[in-house]
C-alpha cells in the first residue's frame, strides 16, 4: 500500500541531527507493509492527483491552517477531494487541524496557552500518552467528525470521519529527545511554568507505538477500533 506524505513543515534549522518529518512518520510506520512517498507540500511540491497514492497522511508545521498561503488553500482543496474519493487520510497536530478546517471546522491559536511534552488523553475510553506540541486546536470540530480522543485542555483532540479520515492533535512520531530539542530551540515562546512541568516527563514511557499500530490499521481496514492486522 502507498501511502503519500504531504510534509507542512520542516524540523527546526537548530536540530540538524533530527530525522525530516516526512522520514519519522515512515520510521513510526515501519514494518507495515506500507511505501511510502513524500511531496514538500509547504514548498509547493504537490502529487498531480488524489489517486496518485492509496492513503494520505499530513504532517505536523510550525504554520497556522488559518494563515492565507497558496499551499494551505491548495492542501484543503486535496482534502476534500480525497474525502468525495473516499481514499484514507491521517493527519497529526498542523495535519489534523487542517482536516478539520477543510470539511467545515473551526481553528484558533487556544487563549488557554501550549500543550507540550508527555499528555495523558482519553481516547476510546483508555488513557493513551503521547507528546504534545501546539497552541492551535481544534475548537470546532465538522460536522462529519466524531471526537475519539480529547482531555481538558483539547476537547477535540481526535477526530474519526466515518471510515475515510482519522486525526489527533499530539505527535506519536516524536520522541523525547525531539521534544527536549524543540523546548531547547523553541521554548522561549511557552510559559517557563509549563515548560518545567514537560521537563519533568522527559522520558517517561508513551504509547507512540499503540498509535502507529492504529494508524497503520486505518489505513488498511478504515477502522481504529479494529484488532488484528
Amino acid at each position: 500500500m502507498k501511502i503519500g506524505i504531504l510534509t507542512t513543515g520542516h524540523k527546526p534549522e537548530a536540530l540538524p541531527e533530527f530525522k525530516t518529518y516526512s522520514d519519522m512518520f515512515a520510521e513510526l510506520l515501519a514494518g507495515q507493509n506500507f511505501e511510502f512517498v513524500n511531496y514538500d507540500v509547504v514548498d509547493g511540491v504537490f502529487p498531480d492527483h488524489v489517486n496518485d497514492a492509496d492513503g494520505w497522511l499530513i504532517t505536523g508545521s510550525k504554520h497556522g491552517a488559518y494563515e492565507d498561503l497558496p499551499w494551505i488553500a491548495r492542501l484543503e482543496d486535496l482534502i476534500r477531494a480525497a474525502y468525495d474519493a473516499a481514499i484514507p487520510v491521517v493527519g497529526i497536530c498542523f495535519g489534523h487541524q487542517i482536516m478539520a478546517q477543510a470539511l467545515g471546522g473551526r481553528v484558533e491559536k487556544f487563549d488557554g496557552g501550549w500543550a507540550l511534552g508527555r499528555t495523558e488523553y482519553d481516547f476510546l475510553g483508555e488513557t493513551l500518552r503521547l507528546h504534545a506540541w501546539h497552541q492551535d486546536q481544534v475548537v470546532t470540530a465538522p460536522d462529519a467528525a466524531r471526537v475519539v480522543g480529547r482531555n481538558d485542555f483539547c476537547e477535540n483532540a481526535a477526530l474519526v470521519y466515518g471510515d475515510r479520515m482519522f486525526s489527533l492533535q499530539a505527535h506519536p512520531e516524536y520522541g523525547a529527545d525531539f521534544i527536549d530539542g524543540l523546548m531547547r530551540t523553541r521554548g522561549k515562546v511557552v510559559a517557563q511554568d509549563r515548560l518545567e512541568a514537560a521537563r519533568e516527563t522527559l522520558g517517561q514511557p508513551v504509547d507512540n507505538a499503540r498509535l502507529a499500530e492504529q494508524i497503520g490499521r486505518f489505513f488498511r481496514h478504515r477502522d481504529i477500533s479494529r484488532t488484528g492486522a
